[in-house]
């Protein structure tokens, strides 16, 4: 059943650990079959590298079992929240990821310091507010608050991200690490001013000589840039 689909999951949730993306056996990828509307996703407990396709867990989106032997990861009830809410997404990460996490753990959003967040997320990567695991608690904040963002940094808890394939999920939580641990070091650096002067001043020309450069989006993208 969905075998396309579990196995497809079972590799995503293996490139975790690869990616720098998780410790022991916490986070995970879903995905949501188009067809049955079906969720496959990692079981709870089980290391990473004793993933198969074969152990992953199926659920309806309302958290009922539907095939597998083991108990779904403890976010499903998260993860089948936002499919119930978002039709358009049809893959969810979640991730403890180091850098990202400790953006989470202040609750500080990522502003667009760098011209890799303004191409990936298209703005600001929010922070949602704290959130009890285990129901639709987590699910219902990452709603209200994520917007139009692709992931999200929940307060004292971590990273999740959506996209329109599990695939897509995945590599915003990559992304999402790589330019937190870059804001790190330009903080540490003490560069973060001039690297902010330098992509308002690349956005501006390039807003101001491209043939769409009075679009709204243009515009908008410039103006989230605010000074500091």
């Amino acid at each position: 059943m969905l075998d396309d689909l579990r196995n497809e999951i079972c590799k995503l949730n293996q490139d975790l650990p690869r990616y720098g993306l998780i410790t022991w056996t916490s986070g995970n990828v879903s995905g949501r079959d188009p067809e049955t509307g079906w969720v496959v996703i990692k079981p709870s407990g089980v290391s990473f590298e004793e993933l198969t396709p074969e152990n992953m867990v199926i659920v309806d989106v309302e958290g009922n079992l539907i095939e597998g032997t083991l108990r779904p990861s403890s976010d499903v009830h998260a993860h089948n929240y936002i499919y119930r809410h978002r039709p358009d997404v049809r893959g969810v990460t979640h991730t403890h990821s180091n850098y990202a996490t400790a953006f989470a753990a202040l609750g500080r959003p990522i502003p667009v310091y760098l011209t890799a967040i303004a191409d990936e997320f298209g703005g600001p990567i929010p922070v949602g507010g704290y959130a009890r695991v285990g129901d639709d608690e987590i699910g219902r904040e990452i709603i209200r608050a994520i917007g139009h963002s692709p992931a999200i940094l929940m307060k004292s808890h971590g990273v999740f991200t959506v996209g329109p394939t599990p695939g897509a999920a995945l590599k915003a939580a990559v992304m999402v690490e790589d330019v937190a641990r870059e804001l790190d070091a330009d903080t540490r650096l003490n560069t973060d001013k001039v690297l902010i002067s330098e992509i308002r001043c690349c956005l501006r020309l390039a807003w101001l000589y491209s043939p769409s450069g009075n679009s709204a989006s243009s515009s908008w993208l410039y103006s989230e840039l605010s000074p500091l």
